[in-house]
């Protein structure tokens, strides 16, 4: 190594020497194109555009890695009715054998709520649509959202290892203030039947809407709050967003403009196998045929194809279909640093129940991350 570094040094003086004696351009241009071959070039890693920097390649090294299972659900309220909550029963006993220590919903929480809703001006609509109304929670409790939610992280960081049945009505009272009406309702689920009544700061209102919500039919009553219940834990965490929402000008334009970029026949297949898997919603091995499908490997890639990119390539003037992924992609990143946030204390196993559109995405963004590493839903579905 040493006499090839001196051997280069000699001919590098022998040439500078030379250069100086002819000054010629095409000599100084040999030297160039000398050292050019003798010399290694630089090593680019990647090509030109793409961040040399890759975060879902530097992983955690020591100690347990925060492990993050994404399972694709249809949204229950939308199937066939009537839907028979009790073929569930297969799918969150495969869901409860993972023994997930948090449990992420596609809601709304109360504080995003809170903040749409001192911004009328463009999310009224959505609040409208994904805001439940807190009231008569408030009326119960004398706490608006911000206030209920501080008081429901303060009773957690010093929550009993067994609470009293009076601890979890109150519990429930402020989650419900808070704006968190699935965490309320895994608190009434927790205690024993004899014990779901009225007190502690659960009115007659309160108990009613618990009562009403437990039946609703959706992913969040039906499969996340009974499954926290059974597991012993104290909430769930609502992750959705809705803050990257805007009105579109021209809604009669948009809505053509969508429609011609959604007529194509991978969206015209998705919706034959929907309907044809949705037939036999009325048994258990109906329901996990469905969550199977829509888990499958390279469904991701299907809603990519029928809808997304679809929407990525739609002509109008005014980007109709760009701005709809522009939106999508904000929401599912928002909703990845929700989920994100809900994983403390560190290591823990967390579950996500979100309509399959977003599976692909959230897994890919929470993949990115340096303490975060994807489970598979194949082998819990099995």
């Amino acid at each position: 190594m040493y006499c090839s570094l001196i051997f280069c040094s000699f001919i590098f003086c022998s040439f500078i020497f030379c250069s100086f004696i002819f000054r010629s351009f095409i000599f100084r241009l040999s030297i160039c194109a000398f050292f050019a071959a003798i010399l290694p070039a630089p090593a680019f890693a990647h090509e030109a555009g793409i961040p040399e920097f890759a975060p879902a390649t530097l992983k955690l090294v020591n100690g347990q890695i925060n492990e993050v299972m994404v399972l694709g659900s249809p949204h229950l309220g939308q199937l066939p009715k009537p839907f028979d909550p009790s073929t569930l029963g297969p799918l969150s006993e495969r869901l409860a054998r993972w023994k997930p220590q948090a449990i992420a919903i596609e809601n709304l929480s109360g504080l995003q709520c809170a903040y749409m809703r001192s911004y009328p001006q463009r999310y009224r609509d959505q609040v409208k649509i994904y805001c439940r109304d807190t009231a008569a929670a408030r009326a119960a409790t004398g706490l608006d959202i911000v206030e209920a939610n501080a008081q429901v992280e303060r009773l957690l960081n010093a929550w009993p290892a067994a609470p009293t049945a009076a601890q979890r009505r109150s519990l429930a009272s402020l989650f419900m203030a808070a704006g968190e009406p699935v965490s309320a309702l895994v608190q009434w689920l927790r205690l024993p039947v004899a014990e779901r009544q009225a007190g502690d700061g659960l009115n007659g209102a309160l108990v009613d809407a618990l009562k009403k919500l437990q039946v609703r039919p959706d992913e969040a009553s039906l499969i996340a709050a009974p499954l926290a219940a059974k597991l012993g834990l104290e909430r769930v965490y609502a992750m959705d967003d809705h803050t990257a929402d805007t009105a579109d000008g021209d809604e009669k334009a948009y809505g053509e403009a969508m429609m011609k970029a959604w007529d194509n026949p991978v969206l015209a297949e998705r919706m034959r196998t929907g309907a044809a898997l949705q037939s036999h919603l009325d048994t258990a091995d109906g329901v996990l045929a469905i969550y199977r499908a829509y888990n499958a490997r390279g469904q991701a890639g299907l809603v990519f194809k029928s809808d997304f990119g679809a929407a990525l390539e739609e002509p109008s003037a005014q980007h109709f279909g760009r701005r709809y992924v522009s939106y999508w992609e904000v929401r599912n990143l928002r909703m990845a640093s929700n989920i994100r946030e809900a994983m403390v204390p560190s290591g823990i196993r967390t579950l996500v129940i979100v309509g399959a559109s977003h599976k692909g995405y959230l897994e890919a963004y929470l993949h990115q991350m340096h303490d975060v590493r994807i489970v598979s839903t194949d082998e819990v579905l099995r």
